[in-house]
């Protein structure tokens, strides 16, 4: 299967490419860059997990929050209200 590129920027680009790499071809010079952009950008968690994550990590270091916390005296005394 042959690779046909109508964009003529996209184009310039794989040429480039393929002058940089030394490549035999722009399909070679493609694959190349797709490769790379692949191990680059790993596949990433929807955003709920990544903050669910982050909720986690944030828990396990601090503790679980007291029930007897009232954060309206805490910012009062902090403020000298």
């Amino acid at each position: 299967m042959s690779l046909y590129i109508r964009d003529p920027k996209v184009d310039a680009l794989a040429g480039e490419l393929m002058q940089r790499l030394g490549a035999k071809g722009k399909t070679e010079a493609v694959r190349h860059a797709l490769e790379n952009e692949l191990k680059r950008t790993p596949e990433e968690l929807p955003l709920r997990e990544r903050v669910k994550a982050i909720q986690d990590r944030v828990v396990a270091r601090l503790g679980p929050a007291s029930k007897d916390f009232d954060e309206k005296a805490y910012m009062d005394e902090m403020w000298e209200i």
